[in-house]
């Protein structure tokens, strides 16, 4: 098996580096996209075109603090919509049942997710108390394009750097 790999080097989608020269670099993704839709705009062979996040770090936005009326509040609400689409289902194959598996499911549910959110926020024993969000940003963005068109495409940033704010977008 490990010679059809060898053979086949295309079979394993292993990551590379990035080839090409800089042609561009921005403080951010949006600058860098910006850039390389203006060369796709104007003809440039943007295939030949990669944009790369240089010094990449994990940005952690705080949200939110975390109390017990918030997670119990949470913890029943996701229960609830669990609970209310079993009691939902169970109401559907059970002829003559009426409301009573809707109902059950709903308390079913509530009480559930109270137990599962009381018992994952206990095991954290106030170790982290906040809602947070994580992002993978870069100091920088380079364009970079193979060396057949590098110069060109240089030449064509340089152009749109060059324009006024205004014109830009």
């Amino acid at each position: 098996m490990t010679a059809a790999f060898a053979n086949n080097p295309s079979a394993i989608n292993l990551p590379t580096l990035p080839d090409g020269w800089p042609i561009g670099s921005y403080d951010t993704y949006q600058e860098a996209q910006r850039a390389v839709d203006h060369l796709a705009d104007n003809e440039f062979p943007v295939q030949d075109v990669t944009i790369v996040g240089v010094e990449p770090m994990v940005v952690e936005r705080v949200a939110a603090r975390l109390t017990w009326g918030r997670v119990l509040g949470g913890g029943a609400a996701s229960g609830a919509w669990l609970g209310l689409f079993v009691g939902l289902l169970l109401s559907l194959f059970t002829a003559g049942a009426g409301l009573f598996p809707i109902l059950i499911g709903l308390v079913s549910g509530v009480v559930f997710g109270l137990a599962s959110a009381a018992v994952r926020y206990g095991a954290t024993r106030g170790q982290r108390d906040f809602v947070s969000h994580s992002q993978l940003v870069a100091r920088r963005y380079d364009v970079l394009a193979k060396p057949r068109n590098a110069e060109r495409g240089r030449e064509m940033l340089a152009m749109l750097a060059m324009r006024p704010a205004s014109q830009t977008i």
